[in-house]
């Protein structure tokens, strides 16, 4: 594909989340704008699959059917996934077809809630590959863009990681980074006790005494500086490309959340690849299992910065617990 078909679908993508993130900010005013006589009334909000911790609202559908009518409508005979489109029971199937993978509000806890950290993300695949990706944050005014070889920005002018043309110092280890992770929309006893283990290893001291296993000391322990839940893996990929942050783990998030965030990381110089280990192979966007660390420069006797990228791979899979996150 050539590059002025690849910056075709960029501009289209960016004008379609711009567009968009208009219908988020109405959505979140009507919402807190509502007469006396409906003010605490959430019949625009609902529970998928009966789960309180996963909600979706009328503004979602809306911006999904925006998003999904105009590619139609340009692109007849590019497939289409969308969050909503999969949640109301359409298959939708990933093939080597020019794909648009959509999510219409990530962070939709966030935008029920007021909280700022929301995204519309958008990515364009081919042959499997994310190769376009656009992340827009409305209330921030923060757009996120990227075409594969063609390096990552910040509302188009600013070159991502921000510290670029001048790559960030390699990571010693983990307790030199800030971790993003999630706690996720599964909360049953199988994943959300090992999301917490792994998340108390990731800050535990070496030898501090853990009560969960009887008070033995901490075999396995990370001492990061610290954990941040934003509640959206676009805006926590798109943290990770700036280099605010320097990892994201996240265990049960799924293609629409990551797409365009994982071309905007790639062309941001991070690494992406499984979140559980041990296979050091590029992230299959269908595994639900994610792991990005920021971009930096080459450790003292390292032949590239994917090497130091590694060593810090391979430090949290030492620390996280194994947890199966099946389709």
């Amino acid at each position: 594909m050539s590059n002025t078909e690849l910056e075709n679908y960029l501009a289209f993508s960016i004008k379609l989340a711009e567009e968009c993130g208009q219908v988020i900010r109405d959505g979140s005013k009507a919402r807190y704008h509502k007469s006396e006589e409906v003010k605490g009334n959430n019949n625009d909000v609902f529970e998928k699959y009966g789960n309180p911790t996963d909600l979706v609202t009328e503004t979602d559908r809306k911006v999904e059917e925006i998003v999904r009518d105009r590619i139609s409508k340009e692109f007849p005979s590019h497939k289409f996934i969308g969050e909503e489109t999969v949640a109301a029971g359409i298959k939708c199937e990933f093939t080597d077809d020019p794909t648009w993978i959509v999510d219409p509000i990530d962070g939709t806890t966030n935008f029920v809630q007021g909280f700022p950290f929301v995204a519309i993300s958008i990515a364009l695949a081919i042959n499997k590959e994310p190769v376009v990706g656009v992340i827009y944050n409305p209330f921030m005014n923060e757009l996120y863009t990227a075409i594969k070889g063609k390096g990552a920005y910040l509302n188009r002018t600013t070159r991502l990681p921000l510290s670029y043309p001048h790559n960030p110092l390699p990571l010693p280890n983990l307790s030199h980074c800030l971790v993003l992770t999630e706690m996720g929309s599964d909360r049953s006893p199988s994943v959300i006790d090992k999301k917490i283990r792994s998340i108390h290893n990731m800050v535990a001291q070496p030898g501090q005494s853990n009560r969960s296993s009887g008070g033995g000391s901490t075999k396995k322990a990370g001492l990061v500086r610290g954990i941040r839940c934003m509640g959206s893996a676009a805006v926590n990929l798109c943290f990770v490309a700036k280099g605010n942050a320097d990892i994201y783990w996240e265990i049960g998030c799924w293609e629409w959340d990551v797409a365009a965030g994982i071309v905007i990381c790639q062309e941001a110089g991070c690494i992406i690849v499984n979140a559980n280990g041990p296979d050091e192979s590029p992230v299959d966007i269908l595994g639900r299992k994610f792991l990005a660390v920021r971009g930096c420069s080459p450790s003292a006797g390292d032949t590239d910065a994917k090497q130091s990228q590694l060593r810090i791979v391979r430090e949290l899979w030492n620390v996280v617990e194994e947890i199966e996150c099946p389709r």
